[in-house]
Order: C-alpha cells, then structure tokens, then sequence
C-alpha cells in the first residue's frame, strides 16, 4: 500500500506524474496504446474475436498489466467505442452548427448517421451486432444526452432515446442520401 500522502481524492500522485522518458503520464500514455492496439484488433478480426490475451500480447504487456487499465473486455470495448464517439459528436457538432429548430435536429440525425457509419469502429460494432444485441447503445442515457446537446432539443429523455434509436437503426441497416440526390447503403 502507498503512503497516504501520495494519494489526493483517492486519486494515486503517483499514476500522474510525467515521465519523461515515456513523454507523458505513464498511465494514460498506457491506456491510450492499449485502446489503439485494441481498435485495431477489433477492426481486423471483429469484436467477438479478439481477446484480452490477444491485446495483451499485441500491446506488449502482460494481462494482469491489461486489467490494470481495463477490468475486462467490455471496458476495453467501452473504451474503443467512446473514443469513437467522441470523435463522432465532435463531427456532427461541427456540421450543424449553423442550424437551429427543426432543421437542426433533422442534419444533427443526418450527420450522426454518416458519421458513425464511416468511423471504422462503430461501422465494425453495427456489423458484428444484429437483432436486439444493440440495446444497450439503443438505450444510453449518455448518447441520449449527446444527442439532446448535438440536436438543440429542450432536455427530454424519451426524445433523445427517440433521436438515438433512430440513428442506431439506421446505421447499418437504411440507405442514405448522397448529396447528388441518390441513396446508398453505406457499402
């Protein structure tokens, strides 16, 4: 056990120092490699395919090092799949800045769907997954938090859950507009 005065707010001083022979806080530097090597995984094999042992060894570290930053796959996973997503709102925020009202939620719902259908780890979660297996990205209070802030809509839970329904559903499975007036699939 460490000495409490290396622990602020239960946080250990210790994972936040930089080093500079690593460049950074060994920590995060760790976490960030870890989730890379395991996008790549994912996006190679599929989801269902890879494993801790396989990220472990890619990354170059043991498992129990892996656990360490992740408590299992589905964090890893989770982790994957929120650095996507982050970088998806981040895109949508950009595209409909300049709509307000009901058209923004209409190109907020357009971009979103576009978006994650070219972010290559969500294009691979969709699919990997079918029938029900997307419930709960269906229904996340976070995503629906996301889409209530990327849409304008005055907070409502059961419109954002709407909003995202509409995107997961769509994200796969229906054509989409091209801006030359023609659908495709995605594919």
């Amino acid at each position: 056990m460490r000495p409490e005065y290396l622990r602020v707010r239960g946080v250990d001083l210790a994972d936040q120092q930089v080093d500079w022979l690593a460049g950074g806080v060994r920590r995060s530097i760790a976490s960030e490699r870890s989730v890379g090597t395991a996008a790549e995984l994912f996006l190679a094999r599929g989801f269902d395919r890879v494993g801790m042992d396989d990220v472990a060894t890619a990354v170059g570290c043991s498992r129990a090092t892996l656990y360490r930053h992740f408590r299992g796959k589905a964090a890893l996973i989770d982790a994957v799949l929120a650095r996507s997503a982050i970088a998806v709102a981040d895109r949508v925020a950009a595209a409909v800045s300049r709509y307000d009202g009901s058209r923004r939620i209409v190109e907020a719902t357009l971009a979103s769907i576009t978006a994650v259908r070219s972010d290559p780890a969500l294009a691979r979660w969709f699919a990997d997954r079918t029938g029900g297996s997307n419930e709960v990205f269906a229904s996340s209070t976070e995503l629906g938090r996301i889409a209530t802030m990327l849409t304008g809509i005055t907070p409502d839970d059961e419109a954002a859950q709407w909003i995202v329904r509409c995107c997961h559903c769509c994200a796969g499975r229906c054509p989409m507009p091209r801006a030359s007036g023609a659908w495709w699939s995605g594919s």
